[in-house]
């Protein structure tokens, strides 16, 4: 058994090393190199990702979309403030959301929207306490997203409150499938200057589609972090992607996973030998002890301290190198978090 002590999950994050507003151009931020098989550890420019592979390598990239899930308005009975963050429609037509409002509010009580006209009618919570409500009118989500929302950056940026260029900066350039409340934050450093290198030295790239969920983000308890257990995220991996990850292994490559969405979104796969599209919830939590059966390296941002992103960076690469890599990087004024830089694991 694994002694969660034994793991690097915590670590002092100084607040200066958060960063704040993204780099551009978006190819010109800082890439830590780490070799699993060496322990070695070396600094880089993300433009430089083409060299640092082989050809042969095969790119996985998440083309999830996010959505502007970010809301707020007045509470019509009270006229009190609120706020909330669209997690996802259920089944039956109803939204689910992450919601705060002043004082207690009530299944029934109308929440009008600003800019209107859209209102919002609490019905009920969920087991997890988020609010299950009704919206008037009742159209396309992502059409009323659009309309109301703005983007949903995390607290740990400018407290959250985003300005008119976060709007294309906290999206990637190959987001294409509505969906996500939160950027897969790996993927916002390529160009089409690093596509058209990888192409020219013989570096294929592939996509897949990973909806970022709440659950993502969700602190590891402290008491037995090895039993949390990562809420499903929807998923999808195409047919030409099974078939190029396939062409990618006959040929000696290895596949490289643009951050830790894809990673979990491929091993979340039950084996096949079909080579159809696969589509469903990504259920798997990857532990420190997991056998990678599709992933042979990783493209990722730094991770905030006790979250189960940290807990699958524990499964890929062993806490010394992990410990080493961070220190470093807080040392060399890396940037951290979601507009930070990245790391490459080999």
């Amino acid at each position: 058994m694994i002694d969660a002590e034994s793991l690097f999950l915590h670590y002092d994050l100084p607040v200066g090393s958060i960063a704040q507003e993204p780099i551009e151009p978006r190819d010109a931020a800082r890439l830590l190199v780490v070799r699993r098989a060496t322990g070695s550890i070396s600094h880089h420019v993300f433009g430089d990702l083409p060299q640092l592979l082989n050809p042969g390598d095969l790119v996985v990239l998440n083309t999830t979309r996010v959505l502007p899930a970010r809301l707020a308005g007045i509470r019509e009975q009270t006229g009190g403030h609120w706020h909330g963050l669209f997690v996802k429609l259920l089944p039956d037509g109803f939204w689910e959301m992450l919601g705060h409002a002043g004082g207690h509010i009530a299944p029934g009580e109308w929440l009008a929207v600003e800019p209107g006209p859209l209102r919002l009618q609490l019905k009920g919570r969920t087991e997890k306490g988020r609010w299950i409500v009704a919206a008037e009118p009742s159209d396309d989500a992502v059409s009323w997203l659009e309309r109301c929302g703005q983007v949903p950056l995390p607290p740990y940026i400018r407290k959250g409150i985003a300005r008119s260029e976060d709007i294309p900066r906290y999206q990637t350039l190959h987001a294409r499938d509505s969906g996500s409340i939160a950027a897969p934050t790996a993927g916002l450093h390529f160009t089409p200057r690093v596509f058209e290198a990888l192409a020219a030295r013989g570096i294929g790239t592939a996509e897949v589609c990973l909806h970022v969920g709440p659950g993502t983000f969700q602190p590891l308890p402290r008491d037995n972090p090895m039993a949390h257990a990562v809420e499903a995220e929807w998923g999808r991996v195409p047919a030409e992607t099974l078939a190029a990850i396939a062409a990618c292994r006959a040929r000696g490559g290895r596949v490289v996973a643009v951050g830790t969405t894809c990673t979990r979104l491929l091993e979340s796969m039950e084996p096949t030998t079909e080579l159809s599209d696969w589509e469903g919830w990504a259920k798997l939590t990857v532990r420190p002890g997991h056998e990678f059966r599709h992933v042979d390296a990783m493209i990722t941002n730094f991770h905030q301290p006790g979250t189960g992103l940290l807990l699958l960076m524990n499964s890929f690469a062993s806490t010394d190198l992990l410990k080493r890599a961070y220190t470093l990087a807080i040392t060399a004024g890396y940037r951290f978090l979601s507009y930070g830089d990245a790391t490459l694991v080999l």
